[in-house]
């Protein structure tokens, strides 16, 4: 009787698999992202910006202050390919300086309410009781303020005091800085009650950590990536708010060009009608940088979500 051999045949292993596992979370962030087709529109046409607001006045002929009354109110052309204001200076010019300072508002402004937003929240949800009372009925008030009207306010008032438009910026940034820091602070304190509760703090219980190391070494971390999507979406939104204070004269004032001070010199059905190169380059910038911000904002969301992990 013959006997039965078997073989087995052992499977093959996947290359795949084992690249999975090697991925870093940055990487498995970014191939996330990458499959996004609006999001990396909206972080290509950011960079954009970015890079000929910066990069663009060394290569142009002109200055932000460069004037030519000769050239008053002339259309595009090849000599100005944006036309000239009611000085003589060089729209495209001024546009991408204008660009440097409404980006740099921006990320300043949103990096003062996430260093403010961030330790609030972050100590309120780890300590809870009265401290957590206490900041959060703060945030109501701060939130309860109608927003607008109180940066007219401020803005008024930095006018009655004549500050000189080279300090002003930075008011404004450090203005739109202390008025929107209780949006990341709720983030960060819902983030930071649900984290106190999981293992990892019991195990810095365990050793006997000092409360400021659990809060900034263990916790707050750990709301990176929302404090990162809030803030990107933030960024936009203090580009906007810029502008319409820039607009109504209360924000960045000239000879230092914003993207809103730029529109705010068309100020009558005339110059509408027949100055359309004044004021449609700086409301498209305005247009195309909030709708990528958020574009790329919402993306990164997507991508920085737990529940999408495997």
């Amino acid at each position: 009787m013959e006997a039965k051999v078997e073989v087995r045949v052992q499977p093959k292993p996947n290359p795949d698999y084992k690249q999975e596992k090697a991925v870093s979370p940055g990487r498995l962030v970014w191939n996330r992202l990458s499959k996004n087709k609006l999001a990396i529109s909206g972080m290509f046409i950011l960079l954009v910006i970015a890079i000929v607001s910066v990069a663009g006045p060394w290569c142009s002929p002109y200055t932000m202050e460069s004037m030519d009354f000769s050239s008053r109110l002339m259309g595009p052309s090849g000599a100005h390919l944006l036309g000239t204001d009611h000085l003589g200076r060089d729209v495209f010019t001024r546009l991408m300086y204008a660009g440097r300072i409404s980006l740099t508002i921006g990320i300043v402004a949103v990096l003062i309410e996430v260093v403010i937003g961030g330790g609030l929240g972050a100590v309120a949800g780890f300590y809870g009781g009265k401290i957590d009372g206490i900041i959060m009925r703060g945030v109501d008030i701060f939130l309860c303020l109608p927003f607008l009207p109180l940066l007219i306010v401020l803005g008024a008032i930095l006018s009655d005091f004549k500050v000189s438009p080279q300090y002003r910026i930075y008011m404004v940034m450090l203005i739109l800085g202390l008025v929107a820091w209780p949006v990341i602070c709720r983030v960060v304190r819902g983030q930071i009650l649900s984290l106190r509760e999981q293992e990892f703090m019991q195990a810095t219980e365990a050793v006997g950590l000092k409360d400021r190391r659990k809060i900034f070494n263990h916790l707050l971390p750990n709301t990176f990536p929302a404090i990162i999507v809030a803030a990107t979406l933030g960024i936009g939104s203090a580009i906007l708010t810029e502008s319409a204070l820039s607009f109504l004269g209360l924000g960045v004032m000239p000879p230092t060009a914003s993207w809103g001070n730029m529109i705010q010199v068309v100020n009558d059905l005339y110059s509408i009608q027949h100055y359309s190169w004044l004021w449609v380059p700086p409301g498209v910038c305005i247009l195309l940088t909030v709708m990528a911000i958020n574009l790329f904002g919402d993306g990164l969301r997507d991508a920085l979500d737990p529940k999408l992990k495997k």
